[in-house]
């Protein structure tokens, strides 16, 4: 039986759809957001912004996170940056309202996209960087298997405070033992 790339237990990886734009748009909205899903300055981006984000690209898969039960857009992962030469690519994952964060939707996404990275795209490695006050995504990466690698000290300003970037990893040959490949 073959394995559903696209689907978990509750969440789907789907293409981009009429209305998430809007819906993606007011996640802008939420400076928690904004704050753990991007290094650039926290600024509400209008609507418009988002309308090339998804397109297919020979460097970069995007899906956006439904959940099963409803069918309810609540986030996006892609594998960007990709270098077939080297088989690496890099993660970026965002859970858009905060009452969909903490329930385990991260976790499932990491899976979900590790299998389709890994065995549908053929990477042997998977990187990421999240600042170090993202304490729940590091804890999400981390159960899926990356390790840190590095830190990039004192590269983001938020509060004026000075934060690290911590750089993680993962390699096929990690997750496949992880997950009884």
């Amino acid at each position: 039986m073959t394995t559903n790339l696209f689907r978990g237990k509750t969440l789907k990886l789907t293409a981009k759809r009429e209305g998430d734009i809007d819906i993606i748009a007011s996640w802008d909205e939420d400076p928690e957001y904004l704050r753990n899903v991007d290094t650039d300055i926290a600024v509400p981006r209008p609507a418009e912004h988002f309308e090339d984000e998804g397109n297919p690209g020979s460097n970069s898969f995007y899906f956006r996170l439904r959940t099963i039960e409803d069918d309810r857009l609540i986030g996006f992962i892609v594998i960007h940056s990709i270098e077939w030469n080297n088989r690496a690519g890099t993660l970026a994952m965002g859970i858009g309202h905060a009452n969909d964060r903490g329930k385990g939707y991260g976790s499932e996404a990491l899976q979900l996209i590790l299998r389709y990275a890994f065995h549908e795209l053929n990477l042997n490695r998977v990187g990421l960087d999240v600042i170090e006050y993202n304490e729940r995504g590091i804890r999400a990466y981390e159960k899926a298997g990356f390790k840190v690698e590095g830190r990039m000290r004192q590269a983001v300003q938020r509060d004026g405070k000075l934060c690290d970037r911590i750089i993680m990893g993962i390699l096929r040959s990690e997750w496949e033992v992880e997950n009884k490949m």
